[in-house]
């Protein structure tokens, strides 16, 4: 997650125990980054290997998403090659007009648990997952889809045509709306000041907002099992229509690039979350820029339909990845012979023999 607008679940944090050597960064609301420049507003994401924070650039006057990444050295060359991989995004894209995301500045940055390195993002609004679950999973309008296609696929062809870029995990997280869904979440819109000094009292601002967030969410729990009201919310909330998104603008980029590679300078077999994974990564038998591709119509059939084109399970006598396969060809008939000599080995998948979709 690299510069949503939006946090992340309030069902889910990144824990207390990365915070510690090698780790996250402990940020506190007004801390102060690179010199005093870019000063820290509200957490706005956590991934596996940072935390995004909303920032504001005294510089420049304006809002910015800051990636600040885990200290340990295997972080920090990540982080390297991130940024390695924006630098050239952004230099091949001097208009801004390529629909993947802006790298404005980078900086190292020394706390309690050590080194980390930061980058500086333009900011951006909430990810096409926000927006799938905010129109409750009913799918959107083939319109607004086509519109949204439009974008990515301008990204897709700059990294790939232009740049020789495979990003290796798109999905619906990693593709941001130019704005907010909740015009209010926008700092630019709002209207609010920056807040420039560290409010009274926060002297543990990072670890304290978990603290303050686990037990909300153990209050709303045992509200919700003494009234009894659960079902009947969660029966409610199912019935009701899909929400009104006609004043959403579907503009949107791709980012978080902290997996990427060069077409000719791959780094990783196994690419891509599971979901959106394509069947040369599963195969192993190499992959280039079609791998995107594949994860991009993955991604146009779930904000189409509001479901996920495939959920693949292990089961008794076959693997995940078997299964995968399986309903791959369920839905597409047999795999092309070119895509991978190994699937005519049909001893390795059993999953696939039960379909009776190849003989």
């Amino acid at each position: 997650m690299s510069c949503s607008s939006s946090s992340g679940s309030e069902e889910d944090d990144e824990g207390f125990e990365s915070y510690r050597k090698g780790g996250y960064h402990a940020v506190r609301v007004a801390d102060h980054f690179a010199g005093g420049r870019y000063i820290a507003q509200r957490k706005l994401g956590w991934g596996q290997f940072s935390t995004v924070w909303l920032a504001y650039d005294t510089t420049t006057s304006s809002y910015v998403a800051l990636k600040i990444q885990k200290s340990a050295a295997e972080f920090v060359q990540a982080a390297i090659h991130e940024i390695d991989v924006l630098l050239s995004i952004a230099d091949g894209d001097p208009s801004n007009s390529k629909f993947v995301v802006q790298l404005i500045d980078h900086f190292k940055h020394t706390g309690p648990n050590g080194q980390h390195q930061c980058m500086v993002l333009e900011f951006l609004g909430d990810s096409l997952l926000r927006l799938i679950r905010y129109n409750r999973y009913k799918g959107l309008p083939l319109n607004k889809v086509r519109e949204i296609c439009k974008y990515v696929l301008i990204g897709l062809d700059y990294l790939h045509s232009e740049l020789g870029i495979i990003h290796t995990d798109l999905k619906p997280e990693n593709i941001l709306l130019l704005s907010t869904i909740d015009h209010s979440k926008d700092p630019f819109r709002s209207g609010g000041s920056p807040i420039l000094e560290r409010p009274e009292g926060n002297t543990n601002g990072g670890i304290t907002s978990l603290i303050e967030k686990r037990l909300r969410r153990r209050a709303r729990t045992a509200v919700a099992k003494i009234s009894g009201r659960t079902a009947s919310i969660e029966g409610r909330e199912a019935a009701k229509s899909s929400r009104n998104i006609n004043g959403v603008d579907m503009r949107c980029k791709i980012v978080d690039f902290g997996n990427a590679c060069w077409a000719d300078k791959q780094f990783a077999e196994e690419i891509q979350t599971r979901q959106y994974r394509a069947p040369e990564v599963i195969l192993k038998s190499g992959y280039s820029f079609s791998v995107d591709m594949w994860s991009f119509a993955s991604i146009v059939f779930e904000l189409a339909t509001g479901d996920m084109l495939f959920t693949p399970k292990g089961g008794q006598g076959f693997s995940e990845d078997e299964d995968h396969l399986a309903l791959m060809m369920e839905l597409l008939g047999k795999m092309p012979r070119k895509v991978s000599t190994e699937l005519l080995l049909l001893e390795l998948c059993p999953r696939i023999t039960l379909t009776g979709m190849v003989t």
